[in-house]
This record gives structure tokens, sequence and C-alpha cells, in this order.
């Protein structure tokens, strides 16, 4: 079983010798389109056909959304692809029916038809837009793009980046995507894992910098299910965010960054030798940074902290309403029976059924919600990874935080990497009214059975 230690481990050898529907009410002038549609990009390197790819705006990633914190984004969401498909607003603690989960909070939106979004962006920080519906394909189609909510008092900067982290599932001669989104292999295992990894869409993403600049690095983990494990090479980093949430302090960036799927971090960084390079423990450089200068003669003094987003305590715990959430199933796993659709199935029968994992033995989501609460009230869940395989948990429309054995609280997220064989509690104040999922996003095994959600009413 993987831990977290191993991860650290590979990548430390990996990189060591290294130098461096329709909107319910009427639609308004307001809102701008966001259409999502078939393309062709060059994606492997040239000598390749291009890929056929499905993206907002045909574009790959999609066009980075910028606004204010506070501010209001109506994006009016054209569906032209071949599918019905919703557009999920990851980690923005955003207004039920905004959601975009498709069966839960809307209707799918069919192919030729429209949806309008419309909501405040309450938090700063570094979030992204992504299909939600037959998300196992169409995310890895890529269907996704950044979404920025700049801070009222933005750090003292130089630049900033925004970094999509993905890898691509492609046949190594057409340099097309591999069509088969349902492989058993894929949903009992770690997920649907690509064999070319790129940044921003590209394999070789390289951007100019100076020596002694400051740069914010916003990175998203857009895979289906690549954990990336990542280190800086020629740079002093701090991690000032996680998942959008700023740290109380800047924390110096000594080793490795383990990004699970869904995740992001905030990195400032400084520019501090020649040779600069952000690595992945199997890609080498995810992203290369040449010198072409110097900013400054000298070098500044560590960034401060971002400013907090409102509503990030997590108050009651001692009160706190209680649940489990055990997770089974998989390859190598003890599950030998669970419930699906209502019957309860052996493992064989779920294996016919290309269904592999459940959450407290059902398979999938249920009529009744993992629990019910008030709007207000704190909850602690507890959650058992009793599998051979990391999960990436992302509660929508709420943050938690971890508790630690001592009692302790860990950085306000909203997505939780759970390894093989590990017990973790999560706290959260239940203070934005819906239907909210949970699930793993690791999204051939949301696909598979790692779906549940939670009702604050």
């Amino acid at each position: 079983m993987p831990t977290r230690r191993d991860f650290l481990m590979q990548g430390a050898a990996a990189t060591a010798g290294l130098t461096v529907t329709k909107r319910l009410y009427a639609a308004t002038s307001e809102f701008q389109s966001l259409d999502a549609r078939t393309a062709s990009v060059q994606l492997a390197p040239e000598g390749y056909p291009k890929t056929e790819i499905w993206g907002y705006g045909g574009a790959m990633p999609g066009p980075q959304l910028r606004l204010q914190q506070g501010a209001r984004l109506q994006r009016r969401f054209m569906n032209e692809l071949p599918q019905a498909s919703t557009v999920h607003w990851h980690g923005v603690r955003i207004d039920n029916a905004m959601d975009g989960v498709a069966g839960l909070t809307q209707p799918a939106v069919e192919p030729g038809q429209s949806f309008d979004y419309d909501f405040i962006a309450p938090d700063a920080g570094t979030y992204w837009y992504h299909a939600h519906n037959r998300s196992t394909e169409q995310v890895a189609r890529g269907l996704y793009g950044a979404l920025i909510v700049e801070e009222s008092e933005p750090p003292d900067l130089d630049r900033e980046e925004a970094l999509i982290l993905d890898d691509w599932l492609l046949d190594p001669e057409t340099a097309q995507i591999e069509p088969d989104f349902t492989s058993r292999h894929d949903r009992s295992h770690a997920g649907r894992r690509g064999n070319f990894i790129a940044t921003n869409g590209r394999y070789d993403l390289s951007l100019d910098v100076h020596q002694h600049e400051r740069l914010r690095l916003r990175l998203v983990n857009a895979a289906n299910a690549r954990i990336f494990v990542l280190s800086l090479q020629g740079m002093e980093g701090w991690t000032v965010a996680l998942d959008g949430m700023p740290l109380p302090r800047p924390e110096p960036l000594a080793e490795a960054l383990i990004l699970g799927p869904g995740q992001r971090a905030d990195l400032i960084v400084d520019v501090t030798a020649h040779l600069v390079r952000l690595d992945d423990q199997e890609a080498a450089s995810q992203v290369a940074f040449p010198v072409t200068g110097k900013a400054l003669a000298t070098r500044r003094d560590a960034p401060d902290a971002l400013p907090p987003n409102p509503g990030m305590e997590v108050t009651g715990l001692d009160d706190a309403r209680t649940v489990r959430l055990d997770m089974q199933g998989g390859a190598m796993g003890t599950l030998d029976s669970a419930i699906l659709n209502g019957e309860r199935k052996s493992f064989r029968e779920l294996v016919d059924a290309n269904q592999f994992w459940s959450f407290n033995g059902t398979i999938g989501m249920t009529d009744a919600p993992l629990v019910d609460v008030a709007k207000a009230e704190t909850v602690k869940l507890q959650i058992h990874n009793d599998t051979a395989f990391p999960h990436a948990m992302h509660l929508h429309g709420l943050h938690f935080r971890e508790i630690g054995e001592d009692g302790g609280l860990g950085p306000l997220r909203d997505t939780i990497l759970m390894f093989g064989g590990q017990t973790r509690t999560i706290g959260f104040v239940a203070d934005n009214s819906g239907d909210w999922l949970f699930h793993c996003h690791m999204l051939s095994h949301a696909a598979s059975g790692m779906m549940t959600w939670m009702k604050v009413t």
C-alpha cells in the first residue's frame, strides 16, 4: 500500500542529482458565453498529428477566468458537444443551484442547449472549472480551465502564472486520446493514468524569468488520477495557500509537494539560480524557467501571508456530530459484497457490473444522504481507507480542516488525499445550504462507486 512517505521517497529519488438547460430565470445581456466544443490541438510534439480534444472555447485548457473577490461571475454555458454536460466550479463556496453536478443540483445540459451560471465568488484563491457529467471521459478529453479570484490586497510580486498539470492517455502512433473510459483495470486499480504529461497543454512549457524575480505559481492538478510529486530546482519557495485557502503563514517548501487530483497549491517563489525548473517525480521537468537576466540586485525578504478569507474558522468541534465513512473495494481489497441499486451483490457480480468501490457498504449514490445536518452545525467525519489505493476525496460547497490525533487542526481544504490503510478525521461547519457531493476525484473511482452526498438545511 503506497503511503505519503513512499511518494516523498519516490520524489526524492527521482529528483536526486538535478541541479535545479437553461437557467430557470430569463437570461440577461451580462452573460458571456462559455462554449464547450470539439477541437484539434498540437498536444504531442511536432511531427505527430494534432489531437482531437473537447475544450471550452475550443481550447485546452479553457480560457482563464479571473475576477475580484466578491465579484459576480455570469457565464452562459453553451453545449456544442456530442454528450450532455455541466460545469462544476471546483472549490468555490457557491450557491448549490450553481454547483453543476448533473443529477444532484441540475439536469445535464443536452447537446445544443445552454445553462446560465450566475454566482458570487466569496473567497480569493486558485480554483478551476471542469465538466461534471461523465467526468471520467469529459475531463480526460480536456474540459477544464483555471478560475482565479484575486485578493483585494495583492501580494508583493513581479508576476504570476497559473499552471494546470495533467496527463493524457494517448495512442503512441496517432496521438489520439484512448477512447476506453470504462476500463476495468483503471476502475479497479489506481484510476485512468496517462502516458503523456503536460502543463497548460504543453509537454515542453517554458517561461522566461529573471534572477531574483518573485513569482506566484498557481498549481492545479486536473489529472484523472495521477498524483504529482513536485519539487523546485533553482528557486526558493513558500506554500501560501492550499485549495485556494491562505495559510496563516507562508510555509517554506523544504520537501516535495504532493498534489492529488483536484487539489491546488499557491507557491511564492524567488528565482535564485541560473537553471530553474519545476520538476515532477515522473516527468523530470514539468516546467522550465530559462533565466534571461536579473530583476533585482539582491533578494527580497520572505513573503507575508495572504489575507484570510471569511469564514475560515472551524468551531464547535467539542460538540460536533460524528459520522463514519468506510471506504472499501478495488483490486487487492477486502470487499466481498456490497449494495448496488438496492440489492446485495457478491464481489464477482460487482466486477461483472464494472463497479468496484463502496462507501459504508453501498456502491454509488444513495437516496438518503451520508449526513443530514442543520445549517451552521459542525460535523466531524472520520474516514477509513480500507483499500490498497490512494483516494482524493473532494467535498463540494464546503471546506474542512483535518483534525490531528492531538486535536490540532490542519489547513482549510476541499480535497483530502487518503493513502491506503489510513484513518483520518476532518471537521467542517455546514454553513452552506444545499445537497453537496462528496466523492473521490480519481474520476474512474467515482464512476465505479465512490460517490455520496450531504444535505445541509
